[in-house]
């Protein structure tokens, strides 16, 4: 998941980040990342970053695949029908294997959407879309990740809050240092940014963390997300209502809003 803007992970963060003085300087290779490491350590431990995710910080390696990735970066230019066939095979295809899982769990989902009013169909739709149902959730170290891309000048004022995220979910134990994600530190089944996991990770499964790991999080969390950013229970989520609106929040690209309303409507 990709969203549009960034997000306050908290008031002290944003306060800190907003102060130029006490910035680390961002850099365009490797050669200083090393350096701003150390700098960008004293910016942590002054926004609340403890012990662990200091030696997270410490521990990470520039990602040179990241920013490979980052900086080749194309978007998403197929027609519709491309884009399907691209990602999902076909819609009715993509659509019975995620009818298959719900039929797993189907009292699960159903407690979901009675809570956050969000549809089995369009967490599934996600859930399948960004790692496979699972089974691809990517192969690069979060906080490695996650740290290259706020050192990296091209957008480093967005994933500088995510950073820290990263950090703070390693201190709370709901990140380990070791975890792998996709290029740019998206995390868990739904492929969350850290700064939207700590404020929109949700507990599915009753075990009194939230581990974006884990399917029932991962679908709580994004019911959540969802939810807090308008999603109204009981609607349409079809192209031209509020509820598809609220799928821009989740990811920009229009043939990806309409290819999760789509096959959302077919699973059931």
């Amino acid at each position: 998941m990709f969203p549009k803007s960034v997000f306050r992970i908290a008031a002290v963060f944003a306060a800190f980040i907003a102060s130029p003085a006490l910035s680390a300087p961002c850099g365009n290779d490797a050669s200083g990342f090393e350096r701003w490491k150390s700098q960008f350590a004293q910016e942590a431990a002054a926004a609340g970053i403890q012990q662990p995710g200091l030696n997270a910080l410490a521990g990470a390696r520039y990602a040179t695949r990241t920013i490979a990735a980052d900086r080749n970066q194309k978007g998403v230019k197929y027609a519709l029908n491309d884009f399907i066939r691209i990602r999902l095979g076909s819609l009715d295809s993509f659509a019975a294997q995620a009818t298959r899982r719900l039929n797993q769990n189907r009292a699960f989902f159903q407690s979901l959407e009675q809570r956050y009013g969000v549809p089995a169909g369009v967490l599934l739709a996600i859930h399948g879309m960004e790692t496979g149902f699972g089974r691809n959730m990517g192969s690069e170290n979060v906080v490695s990740s996650i740290l290259t891309v706020a050192y990296d000048c091209r957008r480093s004022d967005f994933f500088t809050p995510h950073a820290l995220a990263a950090l703070q979910m390693v201190d709370r134990g709901m990140l380990s240092p070791s975890q792998n994600g996709a290029a740019h530190g998206e995390l868990g089944h739904t492929q969350f940014l850290p700064g939207n996991a700590l404020r929109y990770g949700q507990d599915g499964d009753g075990d009194g963390r939230v581990d974006l790991y884990t399917m029932p999080d991962a679908m709580a969390s994004t019911a959540n997300y969802l939810r807090q950013k308008g999603w109204q229970p009981g609607q349409s989520f079809q192209e031209g209502t509020a509820n598809f609106r609220v799928l821009d929040e989740w990811n920009a690209a229009t043939v990806y809003q309409k290819a999760i309303a789509l096959s959302a409507e077919r699973i059931r």
